[in-house]
């Protein structure tokens, strides 16, 4: 999570952005483009065609316009393991204003109610807001894990969270030592985030519980990064132990029930949430 004086991409607190498109509302090919570069990450050209049905020209067409708006940007793809020779694949990824397109509403107002509430009551009135707000999601999620396997409940999760607009997915993590990651592709309060980490410190630790599992925040949406990504410690109690004092180390791990208190099971409003 980025501190309080980053606002990646966006305008200064208190500042209005620049309205942009909604393809939130739009049915087109244009916007099931950008839809499934938002939901899938990065993302090849081939690919998107692939699974939207369209033709080489047809995709390249669409993508030029989106680029062309400032709402989505090509890169080149991170190899996975060595790379071979030749040019590296072209991916193409959604960008801050392309987010704002699919409508992250009323974020300026609810900025300015968290600024007068840390104003009036204080940074900790602003933690409990959060992790009030985020006890309601985790009570809907509660029911929809219990009795699943523990190897089974970040997909679960992730299935979850994308019925709420959050695009997620899970994977295996690609760290050694195993385990499982929580991709989020869309933040609904990416931008409000961005001032008050406690909302993602609040989801993180709210991850953990609902898990039963250690978990850790690598990279947010509200940090400048493409996705919010969380590894998951494996379940088994052998690889819960190494992996919970690895993260320790780290210094961004959130315990799981039966940890040592809130202060050991919080990431620091400084870490890399």
């Amino acid at each position: 999570m980025s501190s309080g004086q980053q606002t990646t991409g966006g305008a200064a607190p208190g500042v209005p952005r620049a309205p942009a498109p909604d393809l939130g509302a739009e049915t087109g090919t244009r916007a099931r483009v950008a839809r499934l570069i938002l939901e899938q990450g990065p993302i090849t050209a081939s690919t998107l065609g692939e699974r939207l049905g369209l033709t080489p020209a047809a995709i390249r067409r669409h993508l030029d316009n989106l680029m062309g708006e400032g709402l989505v940007e090509a890169r080149d793809a991170r190899p996975l393991g060595r790379r071979g020779r030749g040019r590296p694949a072209r991916v193409f990824a959604i960008t801050e204003a392309g987010r704002d397109a699919f409508v992250h509403g009323y974020d300026d107002l609810a900025s300015s109610a968290l600024r007068f509430l840390a104003e009036q009551a204080g940074p900790g009135a602003v933690t409990e807001f959060a992790r009030r707000q985020v006890a309601e999601l985790e009570a809907r999620y509660r029911p929809l894990l219990e009795g699943v396997p523990p190897q089974q409940r970040v997909r679960k999760l992730a299935e979850a969270l994308s019925n709420d607009g959050y695009a997620a997915a899970a994977d295996r993590a690609p760290a050694p030592g195993g385990g499982q990651q929580l991709c989020q592709h869309h933040c609904p309060v990416g931008h409000v985030a961005a001032e008050f980490p406690e909302l993602c410190e609040a989801e993180v630790e709210a991850f953990a519980r609902l898990l039963g599992t250690p978990v850790r925040r690598l990279a947010t949406i509200a940090h400048g990064d493409g996705v919010c990504t969380t590894h998951v410690t494996p379940s088994e109690p052998a690889g819960a132990a190494e992996g919970a004092e690895d993260s320790t180390e780290a210094g961004g791990a959130v315990g799981a029930p039966g940890g040592d208190g809130n202060e050991s099971g919080r990431l620091s409003p400084g870490g890399s949430a």
